[in-house]
């Protein structure tokens, strides 16, 4: 495979993650573990709320395809095919839930050393077609993504974005909601471990003369224990601790509390990921 500019999808991701990932407002448990034939299986149980839902996953890799498979306790299946270098250059991902038969998707990623293509398309008898480029370097990327409805013949949507990645920092601009909205976003990674870091993101969102400014970060107390915070200028503040109490086994507790009105409840999530 090419080594060439990023995704379209990629781009923002790893500030978006930073103020996103584990900060969670449920109860999750999940045990995952390999078989000798090479399985990987994971079930998990979520609380949210008073809602309890559960699944079951299998994935398994043959060669150049990639097998996912994800069975729910509302018996619905969910099923992901991605096979790599089908063609030159490409990788394949056919994806589709049982028992909605309307839910078949065919993408298509293409890399080259300074370009990426991307067209995935629902396997319905009036397809939408979403289509993303991307040029430039691993360093910077410049890029585009559109979306059409073929059975209305509008675009969905229309957004454009740029990233300039270092080794130790990524920033990047996103024109998105069909030019509604402008994000830009930089995380800087503060030890080689990429463990410590500190993100900020602004953004505006023309139609509501509304601005979203949020700085956050994440701090390794030791090789096994991450501290992770974010605030917005709307009060919002995130706390995230997670533990890895064994080898690639994790606890994490995040809450979220609402610093302009003291009196809501905080929100609190607890999640335990074990992996013997």
């Amino acid at each position: 495979m090419a080594t060439g500019p990023a995704l379209f999808s990629d781009i923002g991701k790893k500030a978006k993650d930073l103020l996103t990932r584990d900060y969670i407002t449920d109860h999750k448990f999940s045990v995952s573990t390999i078989s000798a034939t090479g399985v990987a299986l994971t079930s998990t149980a979520t609380k949210k709320g008073g809602l309890s839902t559960g699944d079951v996953g299998a994935v398994y890799k043959y060669n150049n395809i990639l097998f996912d498979v994800k069975v729910d306790t509302e018996s619905k299946i969910a099923t992901t095919f991605t096979f790599t270098e089908l063609v030159p250059s490409t990788k394949t991902i056919v994806s589709f839930k049982l028992p909605d038969f309307n839910s078949g998707k065919l993408d298509i990623q293409y890399f080259h050393n300074h370009a990426t293509l991307t067209s995935a398309v629902a396997l319905t008898q009036t397809p939408t077609v979403d289509l993303t480029a991307t040029i430039g370097t691993p360093t910077f990327v410049i890029g585009a993504e559109a979306g059409y409805e073929q059975s209305s013949g509008r675009f969905t949507k229309y957004n454009a974005g740029i990233s300039v990645n270092k080794p130790d920092s990524s920033a990047s601009i996103i024109l998105g909601d069909k030019g509604d909205t402008i994000k830009a976003s930089f995380i800087h990674h503060l030890d080689e471990s990429k463990k410590t870091a500190a993100v900020g993101e602004i953004t505006r969102r023309f139609s509501l003369n509304e601005n979203t400014f949020t700085v956050g970060g994440s701090y390794a107390v030791d090789s096994l224990t991450v501290v992770k915070a974010k605030l917005n200028n709307h009060g919002k503040l995130g706390a995230v601790l997670q533990h890895e109490i064994l080898p690639k086994s994790l606890v994490t507790v995040s809450s979220e509390l609402e610093t302009n009105a003291l009196d809501k409840t905080p929100k609190f999530g607890l999640a335990l990921a074990l992996k013997p």
